[in-house]
């Protein structure tokens, strides 16, 4: 290890502490603010869940099962796992599989309502060259030589998922450069492609994975491999708060058609999403990109949730609408994470690859309901306390 990088994690071990220490020095316990859990589970019957078809049962409870080669060891789903080796590809078995095994429950907000946001993702395609060209000239960004990552968690259990990057500017670890800094001065990291258009990056990495098309017929598949570690801010929330789109119309084909018509003002929509995300090379492969669970996603029946609500390779049963308006109810698998899905009752659903799945993700902003199936008798995950909200005084 790094003698620098040892001073530096002393540090930390002493900071941290005194920081807790200084924070609750703020007055006793009348002054520190009420918490809630960030959502609540709320037991429900079989029989509550809304009618799937045969078709999506079958399709969800596959998507689910592929994942298993990665479970097999977990404690929670291991044994559910093993069990649900040999069911039958059939609705009939899989319903009796599913109501043996595991109880259900309703995820709810801090108000105890049942709806939450629903969105949709994809694997974008774009064109795109190994070397830089006149027309492509936006780099794709490898993991940079000269970023560090520290895992909290190996010095606080209770910060497990917490990492901080940064850089070493002597003995004192700084920040890393957010999105704006990278973009006009660069990075020392490899380029793994060139793009042609700045708001493909942006797209590709509000995504985390796609495919880039070579003038030699070739797609180029590559995914998320860490980030900056500044926080997501999407940049539809700057063009809402600029004046330019109304909240309800913020959708990626109006941020798409804002862009061409403001080419001069992307530097400054891009510049206000401070989080910027680092590739890697992915084998070719005619499956589905990897998710965080790091299986190959199964369009239409995989989801990214918030891990703080809904651990990784849970079994869910979502009940929302597409962007036409008409049902969608389906079990789907939790085996993605992302930047900006966070929240209580909170899914965002992979529609696949290329320009059809992006229309429909990009259109997807519903209300809708999510159930998560839990093997009986394995104890609920432990959601975090959040800060109540504080109310103005009159």
């Amino acid at each position: 290890m790094n003698s620098r990088f040892k001073a530096w994690r002393h540090r930390l071990a002493w900071t941290l502490p005194m920081v807790a220490v200084l924070a609750g020095c703020t007055g006793g316990d009348n002054n520190k603010p009420k918490t809630h859990a960030l959502a609540t589970y709320s037991s429900a019957t079989w029989e509550a869940l809304p009618t799937v078809s045969d078709n999506d049962l079958v399709a969800g409870f596959g998507s689910w099962r592929s994942a298993c080669t990665r479970l097999k060891a977990d404690p929670i789903w291991g044994s559910t796992c093993a069990a649900a080796t040999n069911v039958p590809q059939t609705a009939s078995d899989i319903r009796g599989f599913l109501k043996q095994n595991l109880d259900v429950y309703g995820l709810r907000a801090a108000n105890d309502n049942p709806n939450g946001l629903i969105t949709g993702y994809y694997e974008p395609v774009y064109p795109g060259s190994l070397t830089q060209t006149a027309v492509a000239n936006i780099p794709v960004y490898g993991v940079p030589e000269d970023m560090i990552i520290v895992s909290l968690d190996s010095i606080y259990p209770e910060l497990k998922g917490k990492r901080l990057r940064g850089r070493l500017e002597g003995r004192v670890l700084k920040p890393y450069d957010d999105a704006a800094t990278i973009e006009t001065k660069g990075v020392k990291a490899p380029v793994v492609a060139w793009l042609t258009d700045p708001m493909n990056l942006q797209f590709l990495q509000i995504q985390g994975s796609g495919r880039i098309q070579l003038d030699d017929g070739r797609q180029l598949r590559i995914a998320y491999a860490d980030q900056n570690g500044h926080p997501y801010r999407p940049i539809g929330r700057w063009l809402v708060e600029q004046g330019e789109l109304k909240k309800e119309d913020v959708t990626m084909g109006a941020i798409s058609d804002w862009a061409k018509a403001n080419p001069a003002r992307i530097p400054e929509l891009l510049g206000s999403n401070p989080s910027y995300v680092f590739f890697t090379r992915n084998p070719d492969s005619n499956e589905g990109p990897r998710g965080s669970l790091n299986v190959p996603l199964t369009a239409g029946y995989s989801a990214a949730v918030d891990r703080k609500v809904i651990p990784l390779g849970s079994l869910l049963w979502l009940s929302t609408t597409r962007p036409d308006g008409t049902a969608l109810v389906r079990p789907v698998a939790a085996q993605d994470t992302g930047g900006a899905i966070a929240g209580e009752v909170r899914a965002d659903l992979f529609w696949g690859t290329g320009e059809a799945a992006g229309q429909l993700a990009g259109d997807m902003k519903q209300q809708g309901q999510i159930w998560m199936l839990w093997p009986k008798g394995a104890a609920l995950p432990q959601v975090p306390q959040v800060a109540d909200a504080v109310k103005a005084n009159p």
